[in-house]
């Protein structure tokens, strides 16, 4: 029985390090440079939308970082990443409008006032 759990593991250890030595060999992809056109547009309209979710309180906490994040992957060429970037802080303009309509005049929970 010892001899199993010996044998166990020392091959469990022997694929540990062979997959962590594979793990760095991947080679990187090539950055992606995608339609700079595309990305304004997107860049803008995100930008509204972060606009109009602030106006009614229902401004997400990370849009802005993530408008930031879209920003600098275009300062880098990367118009493809800066597109979907900005689609995602578009995404949550439009859910925190959502929300903030959504939670007018509920009020706080039951359980607060007992």
């Amino acid at each position: 029985m010892k001899k199993i759990l010996l044998v166990a593991a020392i091959t469990t250890f022997a694929f540990g390090i062979v997959g962590c030595a594979q793990q760095g060999t991947k080679e990187a992809a090539a950055p992606a440079t995608g339609d700079k056109g595309a990305y304004e547009s997107a860049l803008a309209a995100a930008k509204n939308e972060q606009k109009k979710a602030a106006a009614v309180g229902g401004e997400w906490r990370d849009t802005g970082k993530v408008l930031q994040s879209a920003e600098e992957a275009a300062a880098k060429g990367d118009y493809a990443t800066a597109k979907k970037l900005a689609d995602k802080a578009a995404f949550e303009g439009r859910m925190g409008q959502e929300q903030a309509a959504s939670q007018v005049g509920v009020g706080n929970p039951a359980y607060l006032y007992h």
